[in-house]
């Protein structure tokens, strides 16, 4: 009794044991919920999982099924935010257990009850308990907002390496301001979702993204779900930030514009349903722009990092050798090369989009646009978790070997398929449709072989956990002395 007394204690009560509970869960539900995808429902899988799971699966409930199973992922991958900020951020014990306790309550009510309700029969109870789940969280929300409080004195820097402006801690400044839009623009989809069954029924953004006319209620989902996929990139840049101890004067520069970018971009998309609804792109665009400037001054400082580390033993290091010293550890460069290839297959393409989007984009067939708008919003949600296994595999203490096939199994399979679903939803610039099939075809490969090698990476972590707490001194053991350790130094 006492030993699982302890495993429970490692999992529930430290940083590195609740994030492994939620990849856990997280990966059991991209495996099972996985296999219900077109391309799995045209190789016949989705019928079997339905059958086998007796799910129920009315095609006409679709949509409000997806909204379900999205923010069922979405409550874990914010959890495992929150559990990232409260070990790597200063603030008072009660409030940090406080904090992981209702967010880890909440986000496992909202993904049990939520998936039974949605996909096993629709019992009402069981929705209930899923909105109490997401009302947990938004809790726990409202408690990290004044745990992160920046203006106490306490919480002043002295060091004049990070960027501060007269002991106000900058960065932990912009840390409060994206969880208070968070917790804002959660508010903002949930308004809609108050009026369901009164006027207001599911539907999915790309759906209706034709449509000459939307409803207020409208807009506002679909600037949530913007808004949101935003805030949560944003706050995992601040965390990889704050993991690499980002600071001199790039960071002097990347905390304000980062502050002012998550500011100007929320109130673009909260002014989709205000009369500032004509020009609520453009503020987008403004917001946007520093928010990404200062995310490439995190990657250029990380970068020169590595490099100086890696080649501090080397007089003159020539190219070669800085190449070499930059990808030499997949776990610390992987974030950082994330964020370059998040431009080349989100951010950039939804760029692009946007400007030629009455040139382009509104020519082709309504379905193409709406395949670009799903592996648009699909990647930069994967991608996000990429850098979440990368930065948990470095929390772990992951060495030699293992460290290197782990990481480098993440990054190249990920970029592989993230790379094939781009240029699958960009195929029409160059490609008619008449002759698209053998791309197409070789694209799905693609696609399917990363994500797959994916899958099996975080099924291979998840097996090695879990055999590591069968052990009595396993890795977990000392993980949890460590974190005793730190909480006593803090």
């Amino acid at each position: 009794m006492q030993a699982l007394k302890t495993r429970f204690d490692y999992l529930f009560n430290s940083t590195k044991g609740l994030i492994l509970v939620a990849i856990a869960m997280l990966g059991i539900v991209t495996a099972v919920w996985g296999t219900l995808s077109g391309p799995m429902a045209e190789m016949g899988v989705r019928e079997v999982t339905a059958r086998i799971l007796g799910m129920d699966l009315v095609q006409v409930e679709r949509e409000g099924r997806i909204i379900i199973l999205y923010h069922s992922i979405a409550m874990a991958i914010i959890a495992i935010e929150v559990y990232m900020i409260t070990s790597l951020l200063k603030m008072k014990p009660y409030f940090k257990t406080m904090i992981n306790a209702t967010v880890t309550f909440g986000y496992i009510l909202t993904m049990f009850f939520g998936l039974l309700f949605a996909y096993f029969g629709h019992n009402w109870i069981f929705h209930g308990v899923y909105i109490f789940g997401l009302s947990l969280i938004f809790f726990a929300g409202l408690l990290l907002i004044i745990a992160l409080w920046p203006f106490s004195r306490e919480y002043h820097v002295t060091d004049k390496n990070y960027a501060n402006f007269k002991g106000l801690d900058i960065e932990r400044t912009a840390f409060f301001a994206t969880a208070l839009t968070t917790v804002i623009s959660a508010v903002f989809g949930a308004i809609p979702g108050s009026f369901f069954g009164n006027g207001f029924e599911a539907f999915l953004a790309e759906n209706v993204i034709r449509y000459p006319v939307k409803s207020t209620l409208q807009y506002s989902i679909i600037g949530h779900l913007h808004i949101m996929l935003a805030l949560i990139s944003i706050m995992i840049t601040l965390i990889i930030g704050r993991w690499l101890n980002f600071k001199g004067i790039l960071h002097k520069f990347a905390m304000p514009l980062m502050i002012l970018g998550t500011i100007v971009l929320n109130l673009g998309v909260w002014g989709i349903v205000t009369p500032l609804q004509p020009i609520a792109h453009t503020i987008i665009y403004v917001g946007a722009t520093p928010a990404m400037f200062a995310a490439l001054l995190l990657v250029i400082y990380g970068f020169d990092m590595l490099i100086r580390e890696g080649t501090a033993h080397i007089k003159k290091p020539n190219f070669g050798n800085k190449i070499s010293a930059l990808v030499r550890d997949p776990l610390r460069f992987g974030p950082l090369w994330q964020m370059i290839f998040m431009n080349f297959t989100t951010s950039g393409i939804g760029i692009f989009m946007a400007i030629r989007l009455h040139q382009i984009f509104r020519v082709w067939p309504a379905r193409e646009e709406r395949i670009e708008l799903t592996g648009h919003w699909h990647v930069l949600s994967a991608i996000v978790a990429t850098i979440i296994l990368l930065y948990y595999g470095d929390m772990v203490g992951l060495k030699g070997k293992l460290r290197q096939w782990y990481g480098w199994l993440i990054i190249i399979p990920s970029n592989i398929a993230f790379a094939a679903v781009t240029i699958f939803e960009m195929k029409r610039l160059f490609i008619s449709e008449a002759t698209q099939q053998p791309l197409v075809n070789n694209l799905m490969l693609a696609i399917d072989f990363g994500l797959g090698l994916l899958l099996v990476v975080l099924a291979v972590l998840m097996v090695y956990r879990l055999i590591d707490l069968f052990k009595s001194k396993g890795r977990w053991t000392k993980e949890m002395t460590q974190e005793l350790a730190q909480e006593v130094n803090k």
